[in-house]
């Protein structure tokens, strides 16, 4: 009994630690679809992170010829996926430099060819669904270097490469907080700030009255063009699924044995213990 409470204890810490991962930067990751085994998904994945991704991002441990594995041929690959000077048995390689993406973004851009994993948490959010989240929060700020600004990575230093796929993103974002007073006592105030989809900011104050409540922060982001957004919603689930495959792309066939290695062993376990019964049968 005893260690059966230490083990769901334990299960207990981990699924407490996968919510706060989940929640890293203050704000909750959202599921991806999963489209992993959506062959169509993923090659329209791999066509945006190429055209997208690849031009500051590389992805050093992936070739181009491995997208044969998601039904394309190698004449697909060098018709829509590849650069002049590139040849298809090519490592996804970038022309910039690490000392020119420090120049330019302040870090160097990391190479994407295991983020997913990287961003993934035991018992909670995947790397899919990082990568589905932040690349959905992104808004202007005209007080940002680049212009733009993340909830999921707050501060960034990488613009929002597909926001024309996207459209125009507005941001309200509602705090109630405690503030002391010139006199020393304490009030609750209510601050909205708002973006619009220039990045201009207005912030607007409210003292709240009688309030009997608690401290909250809330974040509501709305596009422009919702039908324009929806089409990039399903755009980067489809990236973000093509990152998870190419951050393992055995992990369908991983799967697969998998599942039937847990049946070896279920139809093993099921043989042995009748061997058992029938050896001591006797015996006893």
């Amino acid at each position: 009994m005893t260690m059966i409470k230490k083990l769901l204890g334990a299960l207990a810490l981990s699924l407490t630690c996968a919510v706060a991962g989940a929640a890293e930067g203050g704000y909750a990751l959202e599921r991806a679809p999963n489209r992993i085994n959506d062959m169509a998904a993923l090659q329209n994945g791999a066509k945006l992170f190429v055209n997208y991704c690849l031009n500051c991002h590389s992805a050093n441990s992936m070739r181009y010829n491995k997208l044969t594995d998601l039904g394309l041929t190698e004449e697909d690959i060098k018709k829509n996926l590849l650069f002049s000077s590139d040849k298809v048995g090519d490592l996804m390689k970038i022309a910039m430099t690490p000392a020119m993406g420090t120049k330019w973004f302040g870090a160097a851009p990391p190479d994407l060819s295991v983020i997913a994993r990287a961003k993934s948490t035991n018992l909670g959010p995947s790397g899919a669904d990082y990568i589905y989240t932040y690349l959905r929060t992104f808004y202007r700020d005209a007080s940002r270097p680049t212009g733009w600004d993340n909830l999921v990575f707050p501060s960034v230093g990488m613009p929002h490469a597909m926001w024309e796929r996207q459209g125009g993103m507005t941001l309200h974002r509602t705090t109630v907080a405690e503030e002391a007073k010139d006199d020393g006592s304490k009030e609750w105030v209510k601050t909205v700030a708002s973006y619009d989809p220039a990045g201009f900011s207005s912030v607007k104050t409210e003292v709240l009255a009688n309030y009997t409540g608690h401290a909250t922060d809330s974040v509501k982001l709305e596009p422009v063009n919702a039908k324009l957004a929806a089409k990039y919603d399903s755009d980067v689930a489809d990236l973000a699924n093509f990152m998870d495959w190419m951050a393992e792309p055995v992990q369908l066939e991983r799967k697969k044995i998998g599942v039937g290695v847990i049946l070896f062993l279920l139809l093993f376990f099921v043989v042995a213990w009748r061997l058992n019964s029938v050896f001591w049968k006797d015996i006893k």
